[in-house]
């Protein structure tokens, strides 16, 4: 079964689900290569292209294609294993025709995070973000899609530390028996290409320290303690670090385990029932909050934004996508969106100044360093203090 937007589809339980005895591996990719209008929003001719690709590979069990903001999202099933190289070429060339399209209808930004022609065979690097994990299905196995737009892979450090390491948020923590050993959390230091893996509820103080610094520290990942299971992965790949340059706002997906041994659905949800300040926005330079809002309301247009996020459940069944269901579709998150809206009217009227506008080291990729190199001589020394030496 093919899931195919803009309709989401619910299963029917037609189809007979095989049962598939090697391990499964969910893969989300995602890419912006062409906005409609400006960045708001995927072409709906996009959005059936890539699911033309999809539907003639035979590499795949499933694949459900979606859309937030201008980035086009691929969730698939496989059971070639993470990093492989025929799934990454098939996203490649699943994203490159995508991209034609997008030329013809002369799309904003037409292929922007497509960074390189080459495929040396991993699709890593090359610009589109990746996360994705080999598991064996559970009884019931129950997986939610978190996918961001207008914003940087370090957006996902507090709800995947209040999903986790926060028994305020999760409870199971504190009354789940399979769930009280906590959770080992793997960090990712982007500046310094290093990563570090921490304990939870242990090392949380130290753990802060680091991830309360989502421009440079994201957490790539997080295991089960007491089973070493994967139980969350995002993708931890600055697009501006890749390119050298200033090319998008990298804007980050993430895969998170639900029930059974992992916190509930409510719980992976209630981390964005309070809406938090993340790095993005207009052109990926300023502070804004991350509204989490149906499928249909993926389209920020206001200053480009604000940051949003959406969320699609699914239950796997044989590497079978079943879903999705839209998971903030729910009035309940109604007071959240309000909440973020009057965060952002706030951020707005700062206008240039910090803290809306980002601090000068994550500037280092706009205009800043162009207008420092023409400034330059006119910057002169101040005059020595003679009182104090200074």
């Amino acid at each position: 079964m093919r899931h195919c937007p803009p309709n989401i589809n619910q299963w029917k339980g037609e189809n007979k689900i095989e049962k598939i005895e090697k391990k499964i591996t969910l893969s989300v990719i995602k890419a912006d290569v062409g906005g409609f209008v400006g960045h708001s929003g995927v072409h709906p001719e996009l959005l059936k292209k890539a699911c033309e690709e999809l539907d003639a590979s035979p590499l795949l069990i499933d694949h459900h294609v979606t859309y937030v903001g201008d980035d086009i999202n691929l969730i698939l099933t496989h059971e070639l294993g993470c990093n492989s190289g025929e799934i990454g070429r098939l996203a490649r060339n699943t994203l490159s025709a995508c991209t034609e399209v997008a030329k013809k209808l002369k799309l904003c930004g037409a292929g922007q995070d497509l960074l390189s022609d080459a495929f040396a065979g991993n699709i890593k690097g090359l610009g589109p973000g990746v996360a994705e994990m080999e598991i064996e299905e559970r009884k019931s196995e129950t997986v939610i899609i978190l996918m961001a737009d207008k914003t940087k892979p370090g957006a996902w450090n507090l709800p995947l530390y209040k999903i986790f390491a926060d028994p305020f948020n999760t409870t199971s923590l504190i009354i789940d028996p399979s769930m009280h050993c906590g959770f080992n959390f793997e960090v990712y230091d982007l500046a310094e290409n290093k990563k570090i893996n921490f304990a939870a509820p242990e090392e949380i103080y130290d753990m802060l320290v680091f991830i309360g610094a989502p421009g440079r520290f994201v957490i790539k990942s997080v295991y089960h303690r007491g089973t070493s299971e994967i139980a969350a992965v995002s993708s931890a790949q600055p697009l501006y670090r890749v390119a050298g340059r200033y090319v998008g706002k990298d804007d980050p997906v993430c895969i998170v385990r639900c029930q059974t041994g992992y916190p509930s659905l409510g719980e992976v949800l209630e981390a964005f029932s309070h809406p938090h300040l993340v790095a993005g926005w207009l052109r990926g330079s300023h502070t804004g909050p991350l509204l989490p809002v149906e499928v249909k309301d993926a389209h920020p247009v206001r200053f480009d934004g604000p940051p949003r996020v959406i969320a699609l459940g699914f239950q796997l069944a044989g590497g079978k996508l079943v879903g999705p269901q839209d998971m903030f579709a729910d009035p309940a998150f109604d007071n959240a969106r309000q909440v973020a809206l009057d965060i952002a009217d706030y951020m707005r009227r700062m206008g240039p100044f910090e803290p809306h506008r980002l601090h000068l080291d994550e500037m280092e990729y706009t205009t800043m360093p162009q207008v420092m190199r023409k400034l330059k001589e006119r910057f002169i020394d101040l005059p020595e203090d003679k009182e104090t030496g200074t």
